[in-house]
């Protein structure tokens, strides 16, 4: 590496110091790829780590995470959804050199387009009215997620004018735009609580939807809808003698769950300090030690209420409902609104959308079910497939994470199981598992 010229010794040494370095192993673990990471700890690097392995849909079969308040070390087990190792090199590659580098920013892929921030009460039939206000406005939706979470929706939605091509730009149009969607969201009954702006930051999409929702309070809302039954069972416990909490998870498993927990609590202002992630068939156990950036910890019974309801909604809120529908076709004008006016003529509620356009052709997935949160009628999503058309739009199962035993599984601890264990004997475990001890007994 070449130093600018005006760098002394000491200014170097801090730099090698706070650049983390990266280390991939594929020899060590017989069912996965360690991820390996030290450096300095600072507020958020956590969470950029694991956005960087979300970002690539990989699996986190387990995490290690150990702090001593000024250098850390993180480890993750992952694999691809497949429960195979990962081997491209291009990939080993690219994760070593966004790890070793600051990833906070939202994906280049999204410069040049116009950015919506939309919340409101979800209803059956809102996005369809959306979209429609959008594709009557001449705008062009690139790129958007849709995010539902009790009777609330949230939406990040990426556009660019459908004549020329470029940015919006003009302010009254913009103004326009905003003021038509605040219509739509406020419906009959939500007058207050409907918001549309237009989005100049560059937070990544999925930590900025968490912010968004958990800014409407979200968690705090009674659920309009029927929910899934298989809700996370979170406690938060303090460990005085060490002036930690310590926060327990245990539910079902899914990619990016780690990166919904670090991202909540990242953006409560609670620092990790160590953690452990493991998963076991379809289930996970998520054990987190925090404390307040002033390095307190949770203080009141009425502050762990809070980060309970909110741990829980940050699950949630991505928690796969209803069924998978693949749309893929050629993008053209009005497409999203056709599509999603078909499926409110057909009383079907989306509960989470992901759009994308690539090359030309509409790439999005719907996650439909009747109007109050009910499986959709297998001859009702036949019929929608027949209108739209069998060959551009699909039934599509959810995507698996296969969990193969490893060659030594560790016992999951149960809720109170915190309290029970020294920090000195969560840091050799964690020592044990990086493989830099031959025991941690």
């Amino acid at each position: 590496m070449e130093w600018p010229t005006y760098l002394d010794e000491y200014e170097k040494l801090i730099i090698r110091m706070s650049t983390p370095r990266v280390m991939i192993d594929n020899a060590g673990c017989s069912n996965a790829t360690r991820v390996m990471i030290d450096s300095a700890r600072k507020h958020g690097i956590l969470l950029e780590a694991v956005q960087v392995l979300m970002d690539l849909n990989l699996s986190i079969k387990k995490a290690y995470i150990s702090s001593d308040g000024r250098w850390f070390m993180d480890v993750f087990h992952v694999t691809d959804l497949n429960g195979n190792k990962l081997t491209d090199e291009s990939v080993l590659s690219y994760i070593e050199q966004s790890l070793e580098t600051a990833h906070y920013g939202r994906s280049k892929s999204f410069e040049g387009l116009t950015a919506l921030e939309l919340t409101g009460t979800d209803r059956v039939g809102l996005l369809s009215e959306v979209f429609a206000v959008l594709s009557n406005l001449h705008c062009n939706v690139v790129d958007a997620k849709v995010w539902t979470h009790n009777g609330r929706i949230a939406s990040l939605i990426y556009l660019k004018d459908n004549d020329s091509g470029s940015p919006i730009a003009d302010s009254q149009k913009l103004e326009v735009i905003e003021a038509m969607l605040r219509n739509v969201l406020k419906g009959d009954n939500d007058i207050r609580s409907a918001k549309t702006s237009v989005s100049l930051a560059v937070t990544h999409t999925e930590r900025r939807l968490h912010q968004m929702m958990f800014a409407d309070r979200d968690y705090e809302r009674t659920p309009i809808i029927k929910t899934s039954d298989d809700s996370p069972v979170v406690s938060v416990q303090n460990y005085l003698q060490r002036d930690y909490s310590v926060v327990n998870i245990h539910c079902k498993d899914r990619t990016k769950l780690l990166f919904d927990v670090v991202c909540t609590l990242t953006d409560m202002e609670y620092v990790v300090f160590h953690a452990t992630v493991d998963t076991s068939g379809d289930r996970a156990s998520l054990e987190f030690f925090i404390k307040h950036m002033d390095g307190t910890p949770i203080s009141s019974e009425a502050e762990k209420q809070r980060v309970i309801l909110c741990l829980q909604a940050a699950i949630e809120r991505r928690a796969s409902q209803g069924v998978r529908l693949e749309l893929c076709a050629s993008d053209r004008k009005g497409l999203l609104a056709d599509v999603t006016r078909t499926f409110r003529e057909n009383s079907l509620n989306v509960t989470r959308a992901e759009i994308s356009t690539r090359m030309d052709t509409a790439l999005n997935f719907f996650y439909v079910t009747d109007a109050i949160g009910n499986p959709a009628d297998p001859k009702i999503i036949e019929s929608v497939r027949q209108s739209i058309g069998l060959s551009n739009l699909k039934v599509k199962e959810l995507p698996l994470i296969y969990h193969q035993k490893g060659e030594r599984d560790e016992p999951t601890m149960g809720t109170g199981g915190a309290m029970l264990l020294s920090i000195g004997s969560l840091v050799r475990r964690n020592l044990y598992n990086l493989g830099l001890i031959k025991s941690y007994s």
